[in-house]
């Protein structure tokens, strides 16, 4: 079996797999990064979303010897360096962007994917760059008022 070597919120990682090892599966079974979240195995739900070489893939539609030697950032690498919150985190905190938090992880990386690309989304962009994502529990409202949080727009209380 082939051994994956990836630096992995900026630690190098390694763990052995077999050739047909699904990168979420490697993620969380592998390397016991359990916050990558699996909700499909088709790539429909977004929930196992993460950032291979700066890019948001669904970590469920790639095979782990793929990111061999990639640079992958999974939600438990987004916290802030003294491991508070980072700004999009808090906002769907304070946003009400979760509720059961199943979908939150891949949510969050499709957020901060976003946000890289299109620093100041409207609200439609959001909704349309978020397609891929389900969530079961908000209504999504929430989860769109914390992106155009975490971009420093202002969010009317009302749509909440």
């Amino acid at each position: 079996m082939p051994n994956v070597t990836m630096t992995i919120n900026g630690r190098e990682m390694s763990t052995e797999v077999e050739n047909r090892t699904l990168l979420s599966t490697a993620l969380r079974e592998g390397l016991k990064l359990t916050g990558t979240h699996i909700g499909c195995d088709t790539s429909q739900c977004g929930a196992c979303v993460v950032h291979v070489d700066g890019v948001a893939v669904k970590s469920c539609s790639m095979l782990a010897v793929e990111a061999d030697g990639a640079t992958v950032d999974t939600i438990e690498g987004q916290a802030s360096p003294d491991g508070s919150l980072n700004v999009i985190q808090q906002a769907f905190q304070d946003h009400h962007g979760l509720q059961c938090g199943f979908c939150t992880p891949g949510m969050v990386m499709s957020a901060s994917a976003l946000l890289k690309e299109n620093p100041k989304p409207t609200e439609q962009e959001v909704r349309d760059y978020l397609e891929g994502n389900i969530c079961r529990c908000t209504g999504y409202q929430g989860i769109v008022n914390a992106i155009l949080a975490a971009s420093g727009q202002d969010v009317a209380i009302a749509a909440e």
